[in-house]
């Protein structure tokens, strides 16, 4: 799994860019609290080291990488190896699940928002963090991707594309919040968190049926 490769020989540089760039690790997590629920069992498909499953309360992280599951799990995440495409997990068995900086690097989205469905609850929500790419920050990202082990594989996706997957999925409410205004090197404190999409370069979405 070639995509997974970066995140295991690099994660102290993964790590390195969450200590550099605070304010917009701050800005995202500020977000994403505005629309993970507070109660019931979560799921972060893809994550990582857990920099958003622990402050964010989600009790299980998938990741393929082991590097970044060990990290996970320092920081209180009941960690699982494996992929988007196939959790290893019931049907219903979490009433959310989160995919924050991930829907870029899985090698199928459908199958990856079909897995994510057939895991929730009936009144289980999706919450999807992302870097859009028509954004100012998505924009510099995919011109220097070439440059960075980590995004140098990544697809990144519009609201408008990943909207219409989320519907061909079976999702039909949405949720929407933007944040991170300008470029990351010039942040001054965490930026603020607007409803809706189109201004910031991260979005989040809380998606349910």
């Amino acid at each position: 799994m070639p995509k997974a490769a970066p995140f295991e020989s690099h994660t102290e540089r993964y790590e390195d860019w969450f200590e550099k760039y605070d304010d917009a690790y701050q800005s995202e997590r500020n977000a994403l609290e505005r629309l993970v629920p507070a109660a019931g069992r979560g799921l972060e498909i893809g994550v990582g080291s857990g920099r958003f499953a622990g402050p964010l309360g989600i009790d299980v992280g998938i990741d393929p990488a082991d590097a970044m599951l060990e990290h996970a799990q320092e920081r209180g995440v009941d960690v699982v190896k494996g992929v988007a495409e196939s959790l290893p997990f019931r049907d219903g068995a979490f009433e959310t699940a989160l995919l924050v900086t991930t829907i870029c690097f899985v090698d199928d989205i459908p199958r990856t928002l079909a897995e994510a469905d057939r895991v929730l609850s009936e009144s289980g929500s999706l919450v999807i963090g992302y870097i859009d790419k028509d954004s100012p920050v998505g924009e510099i990202y995919q011109e220097t991707k070439a440059e960075n082990p980590f995004y140098r594989d990544a697809t990144f996706v519009t609201t408008e594309e990943l909207l219409e997957a989320l519907e061909a999925a079976g999702f039909t409410d949405f949720e929407f919040v933007q944040t991170i205004y300008q470029w990351i090197d010039e942040l001054d404190g965490p930026e603020p968190v607007e409803e809706g999409y189109g201004d910031g370069s991260f979005v989040g979405i809380k998606a349910s049926r």
